[in-house]
Formats: C-alpha cells, structure tokens, sequence
C-alpha cells in the first residue's frame, strides 16, 4: 500500500494507463481550475495507490480489496482518504446518483403519467426492474421510489422521456458532471447498465453523493427504506430498498448512521456503493467500486470499514485533496462581466453606495481603508 503525503511528483503517462487514468495526466484533468491549493490537492488524487496524511495518533487507514474507494467529509468537501480515486471504472447502478441529480429539478414530483410502450423500449436483458407497465398510470414520486429503491431501469426510461429523451437525458447528465467537477465519468446509458464507453470514478460518485444530500428530494428518496408502488391491476405492492447497508437484509448488518444513497451491480462493474452516514455532527460520504474479495456483500462490509475509520480518524487526519478541487474556476473577463451583467439582480438586501470604493481601496489594507473612509466621509453607514 502506498501512502501519498505529498502531490509534487508528476506521474507517467504509461503508469497513468496503467491504472486506467487519462493519459493526459494530472495537468490535463485540472485545466480551468484555480491555480495554487486546488490544483495542487487535484494532482495529488490522480496520483496512483493510497493517499492518507495522518497526524500523529491517528487510527491506521483500511486496505479494503476494492479497486477504488474514497472517504470524504460531506460538509467541506475533504477527501480524508483515498485509493486510485480517480481510477475510471463502469460504475453500474451508482450513476443514477447523477440521473437523479440532473432530471429531478425538472419533474414535480406529483405529475401524474400513462406510460406508453416506446418508453420501455431498448431497456436492456437482466436490468432490474420496479415493475412499470405500459397503460398504466404513475406519479413522478412514485417512479422515484423505483430508482431509488428498486434501482429499476424501466423507471429511469420512462423519467428519461419525460424530460426530454434517452440521448438528451445522457447529454444532460454529462454537462451536470461537468458542472460539478466530475471529469472522470462518461454517461452513455443514464440507467447504469453496462455499455461502451461508460465509465465514472470513486471521486465522481462521491460528488455526486454529496450534492445530492444537498437536494432534499435526493435526500428523502434515497434514506427511504421502503414505499409502495402501483401494482399492474391498480392496486399496489411494497418494494424494499437494495442498499443492505440501509435495511439490513440478507445478513447484512444496518450501519448506524447512515441515510442513504446508491447501491449497484453489473457483470463488469462488479458491486458499487456510494453511501453517506453521520454521526455526532460529522456526515462522511464513501464510494466502494468492486471489491476483490468477499462475496456480494463485501461492498457493504468495507463501505463500513471505511466509515468506521472516517468517524474515528475526525480531525486526526490532514486532507488529501477535496471534491471541490475540480470545479470549473468561475469566469473572469468579459466573460465574467456578461454572465455578471445578466444575472437577476438582488433585492432583498440594498446594495450601499460606498460598496465598490470600499472594495477597491480594500487592495490596500483594511486599516487605511477605514480611516480614509472616516476622514472623507464620516462613519460609514450601516444597514
């Protein structure tokens, strides 16, 4: 296990394919991102093996089997730990984070649909499925509780048509992981389901995992542990979240804490889990893709180990590069000036007069700012 604690070593090109990183490498991955912190703690994560910068006394990082993983606080963003975070990898049912995060804004929760038959077309053989049949009637909450619980493909197809298409869902998801940092992932079926080309990483789930706890829709679906969902004659049947984690089932023990967010399966993937959990104040978010060992259920038992040392190693350990490290840096120029120009103005709060002097003579230090301000215009007003 390699343990990364510092990010000024530059690696190969060949060592990055190797580990099925872009060849175009770190400076490549960060380009439009801030120079300086953020770019440097974006270096260090793309850098292969495992990154940790413990204090002294703090508790010894896991070795889970799985080919990645990543441990980041869902406050501030802080990767606390990470393994080949940036490892491109099919991430299976674990990319519906990212559908949810991009089609939910869009649909109100309360739209009532008839399902037609060209919406469950293409969905492909052995995907899961909540049980949509085509003639019948569903709300858009109710086709939610298929992602999130089911993690049904025929929910997300019939979701996908609603907003515009399969191919324009994709497209969309695509600009939203761009928006958010993520630049690993590569949506090319917005259901999880193995296809060429589709890839995500440990780093870009968790960013997505942690936006989504700011969406309190996102948040509510994917804690929720069980719902009821239209049942083809017009009743209904219960469906129980697959995230064992959550539930507890199949012998797997329910993890105190934890409120949700995206198990998944597939023959190339493997098992993935993006899962979130608090404690004491602290909220960790965790990303497990395909453990090498165990069973099924290993996903689950090192997601735990992981959290485990999360909570434990809280304020023992320096952060090894952030989720916030590969958003886009904000515009600047004329650019800047025109996304400033069309932005809606505020109004709830007036702006002061003297707020851009003020600003401006700020380069020159506070203090001289305060008293130039006083010998000119007297005390400045306060709202």
């Amino acid at each position: 296990m390699t343990i990364g604690f510092t990010s000024r070593a530059a690696v190969s090109a060949c060592v990055l394919c190797a580990a099925g990183l872009p060849a175009a490498g770190p400076a490549a991955a960060i380009a439009g991102v801030d120079p300086g912190p953020r770019a440097a703690a974006a270096a260090l994560l793309y850098r292969p093996g495992t990154h940790v910068r413990p204090r002294p006394g703090a508790p010894e990082v896991p070795d889970p089997s799985a080919l990645s993983w990543l441990v980041a606080d869902a406050r501030t963003g802080d990767v606390l730990a990470a393994h080949d975070a940036h490892r491109r990898l099919p991430p299976a049912s674990t990319i519906k984070t990212l559908f949810a995060l991009t089609v939910l804004p869009a649909l109100p929760a309360g739209i009532r649909h008839r399902v037609g038959a060209k919406e469950l077309a293409g969905i492909g053989p052995g995907s899961s499925l909540v049980g949509v049949a085509e003639d019948r009637t569903y709300r858009v909450s109710d086709l939610w509780n298929g992602v999130f619980l089911s993690s049904g493909n025929d929910a997300v197809r019939v979701l996908a048509a609603l907003s515009g298409g399969w191919q324009a869902a994709a497209e969309r998801m695509q600009a939203k992981a761009r928006a958010l940092g993520a630049r690993d992932t590569r949506v090319t079926s917005p259901d999880g389901y193995d296809a060429p080309g589709q890839v995500s990483s440990a780093y870009d789930l968790a960013v997505f995992g942690r936006a989504g706890l700011h969406n309190r829709e996102f948040a509510r679906y994917c804690a929720r542990h069980e719902a009821r969902f239209p049942a083809r004659d017009g009743g209904s049947y219960g469906i129980v979240n697959t995230n064992r984690l959550l539930t507890g089932a199949d012998g797997v023990e329910p993890y105190r804490g934890l409120i949700g967010i995206k198990n998944g399966y597939t023959g190339d993937a493997g098992h993935t889990l993006v899962a979130a959990a608090r404690r004491d104040g602290h909220t960790l978010v965790v990303t497990v893709m395909n453990p090498r060992s165990g069973d099924g259920h290993a996903v689950y038992e090192e997601a735990r180990t992981l959290l485990d040392w999360g909570f434990e190693a809280a304020g023992q350990v320096n952060p090894v590069g952030s989720l916030d490290a590969l958003r886009p840096a904000p515009p600047r120029g004329p650019e800047a000036e025109s996304a400033t120009a069309s932005a809606p103005r505020r109004t709830d709060t007036p702006a002061h007069p003297l707020t851009w002097p003020i600003a401006a003579a700020a380069l020159l230090g506070a203090a001289s700012v305060s008293l130039y301000l006083r010998l000119r215009w007297g005390p400045v007003p306060t709202n």
